[in-house]
């Protein structure tokens, strides 16, 4: 599970709980409000201080993604961006799908006042919402994380442990090898001009990330787009 500038210890607490409640252990913290190690969540984690102690912590949202295969972003609200969206148990089973062929997995949780910007679910590759009563859908933190880790500790309750999959020769890009190629494709996007308008500019890389994530690339995938990205400026500078 993976906080997104979580603010207050005390929330930081009670989602170790929830975690260790469902066997969760892999807590990681993008820069808390208020620093870590926060002595305020140990008093709300009833117990659960391995998830406290091992918990990481990172600058960035890429950062704390950046081992990972496949990221669901959860949010209460329509985003407007082309990505697959998932209740927390069809999230479960995908996961347990993925885990299968050693994908790594993670969900992103964000700001309680807030909760994700679009930056963060930009790097998504799928939306996990929760169907409640439309009327209120409001959840605090613990809860949205303990609703998560329940469907997940059913679905590995449930099925085999062994799956049987076609595995290809290649597996599945972690985010840290996506964001470099994002990050060189802009990069030439903006020395060509593509990228000029200042004010669309932001918009335009998110959209051009979107696309990228619904591929699912793998990492042969990943390498050979960067061969074509080189290929097309060397072609434009010779």
């Amino acid at each position: 599970m993976i906080l997104v500038q979580p603010q207050l210890g005390e929330n930081i607490g009670m989602v170790a709980r929830a975690m260790l409640n469902c066997a969760l252990l892999d807590l990681r913290l993008v820069a808390p409000r208020d620093g870590w190690p926060n002595p305020l969540a140990y008093k709300t984690a009833s117990g659960a201080d391995v998830v406290l102690e091992n918990a990481r912590v990172f600058d960035t949202t890429a950062e704390a993604i950046a081992d990972l295969g496949h990221v669901f972003a959860t949010t209460a609200r329509a985003r407007d961006m082309s990505k697959d969206v998932l209740t927390p148990r069809g999230a479960a089973k995908e996961m347990r799908d993925l885990r299968a062929q050693d994908v790594q997995c993670g969900v992103l949780f964000g700001r309680e006042a807030v909760g994700l910007h679009n930056d963060d679910i930009a790097l998504a590759d799928s939306i996990l919402m929760v169907p409640l009563n439309p009327g209120f859908t409001s959840l605090n933190l613990a809860q949205a994380v303990l609703l998560m880790g329940y469907e997940w500790f059913q679905v590995a309750a449930d099925q085999p442990d062994e799956i049987f999959e076609v595995r290809l020769d290649t597996r599945r890009a972690t985010k840290e090898e996506l964001v470099a190629m994002f990050e060189h494709l802009e990069t030439e996007l903006t020395d060509c001009g593509f990228l000029g308008v200042a004010a669309k500019k932001p918009g335009m890389i998110r959209n051009l990330r979107n696309l990228f994530q619904r591929a699912r690339m793998t990492e042969q995938e990943v390498r050979t787009m960067r061969g074509v990205i080189s290929g097309l400026v060397k072609k434009r500078k010779s």
